[in-house]
């Protein structure tokens, strides 16, 4: 899988710039908030549909402009393919594949597969749950676009199911309002049972489908990420990652966690009634990282989380390359500066020119001669890519 190309117009602060890849690793180099990771960005957004930096497209507009394009020339093993994706300030994005625009977006996803890793991505191991869950799903929909449709409709059923739960909150509370005699109303709620069962049963089904997949994925990232820490580590330290359901069960049978799925629901079904709110289900699942036995969100060093999230990533890369049978794209958005020596040469030496590369910095230094020699090297100012490091001739 190969990126030849990428044209930008009004996107973030780009007027209109094409960049072409000339070989396997591009290095960007220019000051900040000059333009590098809104380059890398519209790659991400070719590839995921997603941003990590914002969810609203007039985020990604051109200033005083309506309308911006992404497009990308991607090279894989079953031919040439061109992405392209419009974002409008008032109405709603279109993609298209070779210049076909299609109905449904989700029918993008798997075309162009890319690992990030970024400073933010420190937030794995620190932040709460729900970001090593969006972690987890954006890595699988990477592996199995299906599971992007499948993901939709368990968070639609999700909403409906706690539509209803809060409706049935809402009505308990106003049963309990004085009349004016300044009596308590005596009538309960109209009985919500029937229809509470039918979204049981979809949400179940939904996410039983989530559980088994997200268990399997993390089953083959471990032993990937267990080597990668290890050799990154010296051998000094033993991660362990582990996928902490909140439907738990010891078997794989969809039946048998669906049915574990529907116990719960029923267990929790008090507290969900005065809560108002889903309390079982995979969007309260957790991935646990450890180092040494010890978890490494509390107990880390910033050293060890960051090893942490570079073996995720090494992982993730060869998963994917696995997986696909194509080696994804790897994007560097300004991480070097967040590795010490050691750790950057774990990275770059991993690297070489099995993954095309597109790495931000402000400047060379962390690169060594044959690095700079076997890349191209790119300058962003204001909005603007220049080949080589200077401004003399711009892409």
């Amino acid at each position: 899988m190969y990126l030849r190309s990428l044209h930008l117009r009004q996107f973030r602060n780009y007027l209109d710039q094409r960049v072409e890849f000339n070989a396997p690793k591009t290095i960007l180099v220019g000051n900040n908030a000059q333009g590098k990771s809104n380059l890398l960005e519209a790659v991400e957004l070719l590839s995921t549909l997603r941003s990590h930096r914002t969810t609203r497209d007039r985020d990604l507009i051109l200033n005083g402009a309506a309308i911006a394009q992404i497009t990308g020339q991607v090279e894989r093993t079953i031919g040439s393919i061109e992405l392209a994706m419009t974002l409008r300030n008032s109405s709603r994005r279109t993609v298209a594949i070779n210049g076909e625009i299609l109905r449904r977006q989700l029918d993008f996803l798997g075309l162009l597969n890319v690992v990030e890793f970024s400073s933010l991505d420190l937030d794995l191991v620190r932040g709460g749950p729900e970001q090593r869950r969006t972690w987890l799903d954006s890595l699988l929909i990477q592996l199995e676009p299906v599971y992007a449709y499948i993901l939709q409709q368990y968070n639609q059923v999700l909403r409906q199911r706690n539509a209803l739960l809060k409706r049935s909150l809402a009505g308990e509370a106003r049963s309990q309002e004085p009349t004016e005699n300044s009596e308590l109303k005596t009538q309960n709620p109209a009985p919500l049972l029937p229809e509470l069962a039918l979204w049981d049963a979809q949400l179940a089904a939904a996410g039983t489908r989530l559980i088994r997949r997200r268990a399997r994925v993390v089953q083959r990232l471990v032993p990937l990420a267990a080597n990668w820490h290890r050799a990154i580590s010296g051998s000094t330290e033993e991660l362990e990652v582990r996928y902490a359901p909140n439907v738990a069960t010891q078997e794989d049978d969809p039946e048998v966690v669906r049915q574990a799925f529907l116990e719960k629901i029923q267990e929790r079904a008090i507290a969900e009634k005065y809560q108002g709110t889903t309390l079982v289900g995979p969007h309260r699942d957790e991935v646990e990282f450890t180092i040494n036995g010890a978890f490494a969100r509390q107990y880390g060093s910033q050293g060890q989380q960051r090893t942490l999230v570079l073996a995720l990533k090494l992982a993730e890369l060869k998963l994917i390359e696995d997986v696909i049978g194509d080696p994804p794209l790897l994007l560097l958005d300004d991480v070097l500066a967040e590795l010490d020596l050691n750790r950057q040469n774990q990275l770059l030496e991993a690297i070489q020119d099995r993954y095309q590369t597109l790495i931000t910095t402000t400047h060379l230094g962390a690169f060594d001669a044959q690095w700079l020699h076997s890349s191209q090297i790119l300058t962003v100012k204001a909005g603007q890519v220049f080949a080589g490091n200077g401004i003399e001739d711009r892409v």
